[in-house]
C-alpha cells in the first residue's frame, strides 16, 4: 500500500512542475511550496511569480519565499509545517544543515543528470556542451555539499544529435517523475538503498554567462554544433559580424570531414540551405538565425529580405573585444 506523505516541495523553473503535479495527483500532502522571491521581468518590469508558484497559488497550496535560511525566523517557518521529506527541484537555494535536518525522512533533491557527473547548476547545458552520448536524472538524498548525496535512484537517456538543451530539459522533467514517486515511497518504507557518489568520476557544471555562448570558429565544428545546440533556448550562441554586432545562431549542421583552405569564421557560401563557414576543423552550415532586434529567421527567410549584412568571403569574429 502507497503511503502518504507530507511533502514540503522547493522548486521555482518549469523544470520541477512535472513531478510537483505528479505529487500532488499521487495523492500526497503538498502542504507548502518554497519558490524563489519574484523577480521584474518582461519590457515593463513587472513582477513575476515563478512557473511553481503559479501552479501552486492555482491549486491554493501555501507558498514561501524567503530570500534564504540565514535568519531563525525562516527555519523555524518551514519546521512548523513538520513535513515527512522535502523534495527540491532546481529551487536556486542552498539548504543549509539545520534545513536540511527538519524532515523526518530528509531533503530529496531530482538533479537533471547522472551524478556524479555534472553536478552544479548547468548540468543540461553542459553535457550537450561536451558532446556527452547521454544524459539522465540522480533522485538524491541531499547533504550539505553540492549535489554530493547518497543516489536513491538514477534515470538514463540518450542525447540525439537533434537535442538542444530545451529538448532535454522537457525531456528529463518528465523523465524524472517515476524514480521520485518511486524513491519517497522506498523511503516512507524504509526500503531506500542510497549509493554513495564515486568521488573521482565526479565534474561539475558551473553557472552559465552569457559570454560563454561566444562561438570561437578555431574550433572543430562539431564542437560549434554542440555549443549551438546546449545553449539553445539560452542564452544562445552567437557570433560578431565585421560589423561588430552580434548574431544569434540557434540551428544548424556540423560537416566535420569538408576540407577548406580559409582561415577559421571565414563565409564559404551563402544559399537557401544555410551559410556555411570554415571552422578549425570541417565546416559549420548555420541555417538557423537572429540578428540583434529582428526575429527569429531561417537563412531562407533572411535571404528573401537580404540587406546586405553578410557577404562570401567575410569573416566572422571569435571575439568582441
Amino acid at each position: 500500500m502507497k503511503q502518504s506523505l507530507r511533502i514540503v516541495f522547493a522548486g521555482t523553473p518549469a523544470f520541477g512542475l512535472p513531478a510537483l503535479k505528479a505529487l500532488y495527483e499521487a495523492g500526497h500532502d503538498i502542504c507548502a511550496v518554497y519558490t524563489q522571491p519574484d523577480r521584474p521581468a518582461g519590457r515593463g518590469r513587472k513582477l513575476q511569480m515563478s512557473p511553481v508558484k503559479e501552479w501552486a497559488v492555482s491549486q491554493q497550496i501555501p507558498v514561501h519565499q524567503p530570500l534564504n535560511f540565514k535568519n531563525e525566523e525562516a527555519v523555524d517557518t518551514l519546521a512548523a509545517l513538520q513535513p515527512d521529506v522535502m523534495v527540491v527541484i532546481a529551487y536556486g537555494l542552498i539548504l543549509p544543515q539545520t534545513v536540511l535536518d527538519i524532515p523526518r525522512l530528509g531533503c530529496v533533491n531530482v538533479h537533471a543528470s547522472l551524478l556524479p557527473r555534472w553536478r552544479g547548476a548547468s548540468p543540461i547545458q553542459h553535457a550537450i556542451c561536451h558532446g556527452d552520448a547521454q544524459s539522465g536524472v540522480t533522485i538524491m538524498q541531499m547533504d550539505a555539499g553540492m549535489d554530493t548525496g547518497d543516489m536513491l535512484q538514477r534515470a538514463s537517456c540518450p542525447i540525439t544529435s537533434e537535442d538542444t538543451a530545451g529538448t532535454l530539459h522537457d525531456r528529463l522533467a518528465d523523465m524524472a517523475v517515476s524514480p521520485l514517486l518511486t524513491s519517497l515511497e522506498a523511503l516512507a518504507l524504509g526500503k531506500a538503498q542510497p549509493q554513495k557518489q564515486d568521488e573521482e568520476q565526479a565534474t561539475y557544471a558551473p553557472k552559465i554567462k552569457k559570454e560563454d555562448a561566444l562561438i570561437h570558429w578555431e574550433q572543430k565544428a562539431r564542437q560549434i554544433d554542440f555549443l549551438v545546440r546546449g545553449y539553445n533556448p539560452w542564452p544562445m550562441a552567437y557570433t560578431i559580424l565585421p560589423t561588430s554586432t552580434s548574431m544569434r545562431i540557434l540551428a544548424g549542421t556540423a560537416y566535420p570531414e569538408a576540407a577548406h583552405n580559409e582561415i577559421p569564421g571565414t563565409i564559404l557560401s551563402i544559399d537557401k540551405n544555410g551559410i556555411e563557414v570554415s571552422c578549425g576543423e570541417g565546416v559549420y552550415r548555420i541555417e538557423q538565425l537572429q540578428f540583434s532586434g529582428r526575429k527569429i529567421m531561417s537563412v531562407t527567410q533572411w535571404l528573401n529580405g537580404y540587406k546586405g549584412e553578410l557577404s562570401v568571403g567575410a569573416s566572422l569574429i571569435s571575439s568582441n573585444e
